[in-house]
């Protein structure tokens, strides 16, 4: 009687599954016996973090700036101190040149971060073995907000010090970026008001269950359900409080108060018309920069989507952050509202192209009746080649770092609320001046020149 062999697991034996994977050409005295790879067999290297990047990585770039910073402001939050007690927390350099890096490689996720943090080498190299997790993150750049304008103000300083930056001209613009709300969020004020008296029923009777049986179960859960229900009550407020400001905005486009609509998630998101021709929520970004260098030197979020009331306040933060105006200041035509030309004309001066007239024979540059003596100025200014030759530098300069922001990621805010929104501007700002300063100035990060050389060569 034969034996029937039954069908194995492999077709061949175990030996030839390498060959079988990728077969090789017969020869003529048989098959070719060669070597071929066996990517599944483990392999153990002894190897350390430093040495996974080479010489002049962008991750090194980034750790150079950082380790030179002044971070004392994100350092006075922490109560953890050597003999103490207490879980002892990650250093604001890992979490910061963390944000550095990313803004850079363009990922703005606090989630994506943590994954590279174990999978991507330069993120690996900087975290050094510390565990990162997505929550600290998201905390880090939410809770910074004042040391990161004040490290955006250094930054500035720097390169003052050094000579690399003379801020004799510059450019602002604004650039509406999505923001993280829905257009269904939007709702009218009566809408509101009964989502408001909702979410006030809905705590009153979490609470009551939990003060009815304090003992049960399910008392976490509870708890969650009443804080996620306080949560979106404050956020339905918050809309409510708003709801003036917008209603006077509708009232001055001629359009009914009552239309006016409040996010009842991002509440102080506003819908804007973008670059595309729609509508969606969206935030003012504001930038400021040398023309000359390309550095930012002012930052702002606004929650209206016309650049005409930007200029004066722009001003003043650069004079405050940097004790200097620059003497010449260029804008498009969203900013030159003549009340905004008045207040800054002892201050700067404004290169902003006049409107055209409705009437084509009308001289757009010369001064009309009711103008003041900054407005008639201006007209006349920009009537002359010279404004017309220092004009074009502001599409040159502005336009560009836009784009160099929205390839770095910001096409979205992935947070909500101005002042996070304004922490992922100044992180933004802070990644392209470390650039910036690596072209400039790299003596400053410790790279290149020495910094005391520099300076006094540029002087």
């Amino acid at each position: 009687m034969t034996t029937r062999l039954q069908p194995s697991l492999f077709a061949y034996p175990p030996e030839d599954a390498a060959e079988v994977a990728c077969p090789v050409k017969p020869i003529p005295r048989g098959v070719a016996r060669v070597l071929m790879p066996n990517r599944t067999q483990l392999e153990l290297r002894a190897t350390d973090l430093d040495s996974l990047l080479p010489e002049g990585h962008r991750a090194r770039i980034v750790w150079a700036y950082v380790a030179r910073a002044d971070l004392g402001g994100m350092y006075a939050g922490i109560k953890a101190v050597r003999g103490g007690s207490g879980r002892t927390p990650i250093a604001p350099e890992i979490l910061f040149a963390l944000w550095l890096y990313a803004t850079v490689d363009g990922v703005g996720s606090a989630r994506a971060i943590a994954r590279l943090c174990r999978d991507h080498d330069a993120y690996r190299w900087i975290c050094g073995g510390v565990p990162v997790n997505h929550h600290t993150l998201s905390d880090f750049r939410a809770d910074h907000g004042e040391a990161l304008d004040g490290l955006l103000t250094d930054s500035v300083a720097a390169l003052l010090a050094a000579k690399a930056v003379k801020l004799k001209r510059v450019a602002q613009d604004g650039m509406r970026v999505r923001a993280s709300a829905g257009a269904a969020s939007f709702r009218r004020r009566a809408t509101l008001e009964r989502h408001l008296e909702d979410a006030r029923e809905q705590v009153a009777a979490l609470k009551s269950e939990i003060d009815a049986d304090p003992a049960a179960a399910g008392r976490r859960q509870q708890a969650a359900r009443t804080r996620a229900a306080r949560e979106r009550q404050e956020k339905v407020q918050k809309a409510l409080d708003r709801l003036p400001e917008l209603e006077e905005i509708k009232a001055r486009q001629g359009k009914k108060p009552e239309e006016a609509r409040a996010s009842a998630t991002g509440d102080q998101a506003t819908v804007m018309k973008m670059a595309d021709g729609g509508y969606r929520p969206a935030y003012n970004a504001q930038f400021t920069t040398d023309t000359e260098t390309q550095v930012i030197v002012g930052v702002e979020v606004v929650t209206t989507g016309s650049d005409m009331a930007q200029l004066e306040p722009m001003v003043d933060q650069v004079a405050g952050r940097h004790g200097q105006i620059p003497e010449e200041w260029l804008v498009d035509g969203g900013y030159p509202a003549h009340e905004q030309l008045e207040a800054v004309a002892d201050r700067t001066t404004v290169y902003a192209p006049v409107p055209n007239p409705k009437d084509p024979a009308t001289d757009p540059h010369a001064p009309k009746p009711n103008d003041s003596e900054a407005v008639a100025e201006w007209r006349q200014r920009m009537g002359t080649d010279d404004a017309k030759e220092i004009y074009r530098e502001r599409a040159a300069t502005a336009e560009c770092v836009n784009a160099l922001a929205r390839n770095r990621g910001l096409q979205q805010f992935r947070v909500r609320g101005p002042g996070k929104v304004r922490c992922v501007l100044l992180l933004h700002a802070l990644a392209h001046n470390l650039l910036r300063t690596f072209a400039l100035a790299p003596g400053l990060l410790g790279l290149g020149i020495p910094a005391p050389e520099m300076a006094g060569m540029a002087a």
